[in-house]
């Protein structure tokens, strides 16, 4: 389960919940993200012509308010320095009585297509925002699961060339 971190007293921060780091990622038969470094940072490696995922469980923290988050995608690319990469995120809610863990449900997902860094190496952090309804309904205390998709063969909002690496996974409760 990721990193939770509190804070207090802060008006209008968006409140750090759960950091997800790459050793965290759960692999799933086919068309996941593979380990590698940077320099000694372990990454995941998304490739460019084919979309791959990994996936992340936790139990959502008691003091969320239920009002959406927003998912922080902190990640540098490979080789490339110009054109965009194509993330998507889905939630799945693991609540009590809420899912069979035999099988998956996860909500449609939710994307951005940001530009990369114009220098290799260099970290971005792209950030996707869910209502409350977007993130499969997870309340504080749920567990849950979330797929992290570098949609490659969406080659309108990809334009990238190389692996995206995946450095961290931040989720923040939305202001």
């Amino acid at each position: 389960i990721g990193h939770v971190t509190a804070t207090s007293g802060c008006i209008g921060c968006q409140r750090t919940l759960i950091v997800f780091k790459p050793n965290q990622g759960e692999a799933h038969a086919s068309a996941y993200a593979t380990f590698d470094t940077r320099n000694t940072h372990l990454v995941l490696d998304f490739d460019a012509t084919a979309d791959e995922f990994v996936m992340f469980s936790g139990v959502m923290p008691r003091s969320y308010a239920g009002g959406g988050v927003r998912v922080n995608i902190h990640y540098a690319m490979t080789t490339a320095t110009t054109g965009t990469v194509r993330w998507e995120v889905k939630w799945e809610r693991i609540g009590d009585g809420a899912q069979d863990i035999d099988a998956d449900g996860f909500a449609a997902a939710v994307g951005v297509n940001p530009t990369v860094p114009g220098t290799s190496g260099f970290l971005d952090i792209a950030t996707i925002t869910f209502t409350h309804a977007q993130m499969d309904l997870v309340s504080g205390g749920e567990g849950f699961r979330i797929q992290v998709i570098r949609k490659a063969t969406d080659t309108t909002n990809d334009t990238a060339a190389g692996d995206a690496e995946l450095w961290a996974i931040e989720i923040q409760e939305a202001p």
